[in-house]
């Protein structure tokens, strides 16, 4: 069977957008908006990915010519719908760790208008040590602030040649943090002001929200869906139907550069996005936090199976109707609306969400989508709530391991390891909280409780400050250890 690159016959598009991320999600939202784009409308542009990691995709991405099938399925007025695209938006991908020097070229495009981006929650950070003689910074916003210098002065300062970076992270105000840390490191690297007030007025940093489920590649199906497609492709990704994109810009929109209205997508673009951000972070992203490492840690791999258990589904939606929407501001039935299809969403039948591609990344996802509902019900009620708390010691029960695989940490669910993902301090306090020698049970949850609350580089404040909450927590680890996680998920 041929390959999908060999099938297809790709047009010569300038490229338009620079894109760090090449993952899935990024290729079943945003590349594919631009594929519609390309067809629909004159934009006529491509994208060329950047990988933000040393190891990534963009090796099998070249190998396809950038070229790959998005596989959307849902249900849509109780009909099943399944459709196919052979997304063509994509010129490449780059890594800047071995290409440095293509990487920084990609500055002096003078077409390029657009930098999208999807880090994950950690991306956006500042690091320090970066210099702007790094090849490549360890930073996003360092690798971001380099790279438009060489654009600044590439172009002498040409106010046309500005960019509008558009990042896709799930964290609050995304495009306003991205520009804070990149003016951080011009002013640290004692770059001119020019470039300064080059980046103040001839780029534009929006903030966004993105919303689509994306599972990605369909391993179990993909054989049977490439015999359906009549090719091979080994970047098939699965989503479902819906999708939303919330773009926040300052002063006006850019809709006349990316005219997303004549691709029939549905995109808004407005000047305050915080209802549509704080309803779909706190109450899609934040149920599948709170729910997927506890539902892990009984036996179940998916967002499906979730949803069909006697014993998760109810978990999560008291912790959805009971805790997270009465810690909300807004209408409370509009809120129970929307929890309602999202649920919806989770049981489609033709998604196969894997609980261990969402946990990656789990603390920062934790504080940005689960914490401010913990900490408004506290507020609010005057009292703990007892899912978000115990998702909270689900989440530190998740990261037991004591040993390396990759840059992964083993964890152990019935005899057989499991990768834990995210960023190395997290990891590694982790390693060493759990192989250190406690007495018993009830010090080592109490040790390990009071270790990960306390620290507030991870949460952005103490955590054992919020009254009795690192007591529940230490009580519900113990409950975990002692008896299961299942049994200790019916005893709340």
């Amino acid at each position: 069977m041929k390959n999908v690159s060999e099938m297809t016959v790709k047009t010569d598009r300038p490229v338009k957008i620079v894109q760090f991320g090449e993952g899935n999600f990024l290729r079943a939202f945003v590349d594919w908006i631009i594929d519609i784009l390309n067809e629909k409308s004159d934009f006529n542009g491509s994208v060329m990915m950047v990988q933000p990691l040393k190891n990534g995709m963009g090796e099998m991405i070249n190998a396809q010519n950038g070229i790959y099938t998005t596989v959307l399925r849902g249900v849509q007025n109780g009909k099943p719908v399944e459709e196919f695209r052979k997304v063509t938006s994509v010129k490449g991908c780059i890594n800047p760790f071995t290409q440095y020097d293509e990487y920084i070229k990609l500055a002096e495009n003078p077409d390029l208008r657009f930098l999208i981006s999807n880090t994950t929650e950690a991306g956006i950070s500042y690091h320090e040590g970066d210099k702007l003689e790094d090849r490549p910074q360890v930073s996003y916003p360092g690798k971001v602030c380099a790279f438009l210098y060489h654009r600044y002065r590439t172009f002498g300062g040409d106010k046309s040649k500005g960019i509008i970076a558009i990042p896709c992270e799930l964290i609050d105000k995304n495009g306003d943090n991205l520009k804070r840390i990149v003016l951080q490191y011009a002013e640290e690297w004692k770059l001119e002001e020019g470039f300064i007030d080059w980046l103040n007025t001839a780029c534009d940093f929006c903030n966004s929200l993105v919303d689509r489920i994306v599972p990605g590649y369909p391993r179990a199906e993909a054989e049977a869906i490439c015999n359906k497609l009549g090719y091979q492709d080994n970047l098939l990704d699965s989503a479902e139907i819906f999708l939303l994109w919330v773009i926040e810009c300052h002063g006006k929109t850019h809709e006349d550069e990316l005219p997303t209205d004549k691709a029939g997508v549905n995109v808004i673009w407005t000047d305050d996005m915080s209802f549509y951000r704080t309803r779909k972070v706190r109450i899609l992203n934040g149920t599948h936090t709170m729910m997927v490492l506890a539902a892990y840690q009984t036996g179940l791999n998916t967002v499906e199976e979730c949803i069909k258990s006697d014993l998760i589904f109810p978990f999560a939606k008291r912790g959805l109707f009971e805790e997270i929407i009465p810690s909300m501001d807004g209408d409370k039935e509009q809120l129970r609306q929307y929890a309602g299809d999202v649920l919806e969403r989770f049981a489609n039948p033709y998604i196969v969400h894997l609980l261990l591609s969402i946990s990656l990344n789990s603390v920062s996802k934790f504080k940005t989508r689960d914490l401010p509902s913990l900490l408004g019900y506290v507020k609010k009620e005057g009292k703990l709530p007892p899912v978000l708390t115990f998702s909270l010691a689900s989440l530190i029960s998740f990261y037991e391991g004591t040993e390396y695989d990759g840059t992964a940490l083993k964890g152990t669910r019935n005899g057989e390891h499991y990768a834990i993902q995210d960023s190395p301090e997290i990891l590694e306090k982790f390693r060493k909280l759990y192989s250190a020698s406690y007495a018993d049970v009830k010090e080592k949850a109490s040790v390990i409780a009071h270790e990960v609350l306390s620290d507030a580089s991870w949460w952005g404040e103490d955590l054992t400050a919020v009254a009795g909450l690192e007591k529940l927590v230490a009580a519900d680890l113990e409950s975990i250890w002692t008896v299961g996680m299942t049994k200790a998920i019916e005893s709340i």
